[in-house]
């Protein structure tokens, strides 16, 4: 019997991972071609900037309404949408003639990438045992980072041998792939919509969960950070290549670096998670450790070889608060309100990806290369604060009984 719990188990985590690599990839298709996008239509770094805020505002703001469309008709409908329409944005993108079209295509890809957590979260938490779910969480943040890390050498090695078009067009496959693959495992991934009556369970009202001051610290944490990890996914590369006179291959490599380290980083995040109900403190002493080591990338202090060895290991150290984090986030969500909250809370995170790329942009505009991980390591750490928060409110009795 407990064979076929694990096996049943490693199956949802294993299609609900792929699901989210799939998704964060997308995070990319766009910065990864920055470099062939800027020449063809002849823009400006705020412009590139302003593709991937288009992407995560829409996206932001989609994920908030996500969340209540998972808990009203299940997890399953809402993901299969959500991997279709990441195909067709990549279709739309393929063909862009001008600056308006990409737009459009990164509003696309931004209403198919909002489904994601909602979705995906209310599977495992439905899914998966109690016993496997930090391990579960731990697999869903490193298949997220395995897609970040992939999009930019997987585009940047088409669109080098053919073009950014082509490289574009075989982006596509991949979602459609994908929900192939989730379509013949559906059975799998079956999640119980919310029964209508516990919309209203939670404080009163389908919106009374708003009112639960740690679901706004929990945003306030996703957001911060993600604003730190607008920065490393778009300009970290152009920084390094300003700040240490390296090249662009070495830089993308420290980039490609810091997602593989902090895929690793998970790892150990998902054994320390399941030893300890003190996640905030783990989350504290990871963004600790990260953004000091942001500040000594910003120096300028250190060897142009060791960048790439810098990066992986801020990475790490970033990687490590992941399933923490999670977890963290599971503890202050009131029973009967999984999808709204992760939708709302995990709105924060694209939020703040909306507004690192054009902060971070006008800073390399600017010419203050130094300040992109000066930034970083700020944004960082002001995210400690709100971690340390959420933490303590998990604990109280109050919450745990919403």
């Amino acid at each position: 019997m407990q064979a076929v719990s694990l096996r049943a188990d490693a199956r949802v985590i294993g299609l609900v991972g792929l699901a989210h690599g799939v998704s964060h990839f997308y995070h990319l298709i766009l910065a990864s071609l920055f470099p062939w996008l800027k020449p063809a239509f002849n823009l400006s770094y705020a412009e590139l900037g302003l593709l991937m805020t288009v992407f995560f505002v829409v996206s932001g703001v989609g994920q908030a309404l996500a969340g209540f469309v998972v808990d009203r008709v299940g997890a399953r409908r809402v993901l299969f949408g959500g991997m279709a329409l990441l195909g067709v944005a990549a279709l739309v993108l393929a063909s862009a003639n001008h600056y308006a079209m990409l737009l459009a295509g990164s509003m696309l890809a931004g209403l198919g990438n909002s489904v994601f957590h909602p979705s995906d979260y209310t599977l495992l938490n439905q899914r998966v045992s109690k016993a496997r779910i930090a391990h579960a969480f731990s697999v869903h943040g490193i298949s997220g980072n395995l897609g970040w890390a992939a999009a930019p050498v997987f585009l940047a090695i088409v669109a080098t041998f053919s073009s950014w078009r082509t490289a574009l067009l075989a982006a596509s496959v991949i979602p459609f792939a994908t929900l192939l693959l989730l379509f013949l495992n559906r059975a799998a991934l079956y999640a119980d919509p919310v029964p209508p009556k516990a919309h209203a369970s939670v404080e009163g009202s389908a919106f009374g969960f708003l009112r639960l001051p740690a679901v706004w610290m929990s945003f306030g944490f996703f957001f911060l950070t993600a604003v730190a990890l607008g920065g490393i996914q778009s300009f970290s590369s152009t920084s390094l290549v300003a700040l240490y006179q390296v090249s662009l291959a070495s830089a993308m490599a420290a980039y490609s670096a810091y997602m593989l380290a902090s895929a690793g980083g998970m790892v150990l995040g998902g054994v320390l998670a399941s030893k300890t109900q003190n996640h905030d403190r783990t989350i504290a002493g990871a963004f600790t450790l990260a953004a000091a080591l942001a500040l000594v990338l910003a120096s300028g202090a250190v060897p142009g070889w060791s960048t790439t060895i810098m990066m992986g290991l801020i990475g790490l150290a970033a990687g490590v608060a992941g399933p923490s984090r999670d977890l963290l986030i599971r503890a202050a969500a009131p029973k009967n309100a999984t999808g709204r909250v992760f939708g709302v809370v995990y709105s924060g995170l694209d939020s703040g990806l909306a507004v690192g790329p054009l902060l971070f942009g006008a800073l390399m505009d600017g010419g203050h290369s130094s300040w992109v991980f000066i930034c970083i390591a700020l944004f960082q750490l002001l995210a400690i604060a709100t971690a340390v928060g959420v933490g303590g409110r998990s604990r109280a009795p109050a919450l745990q009984n919403a």
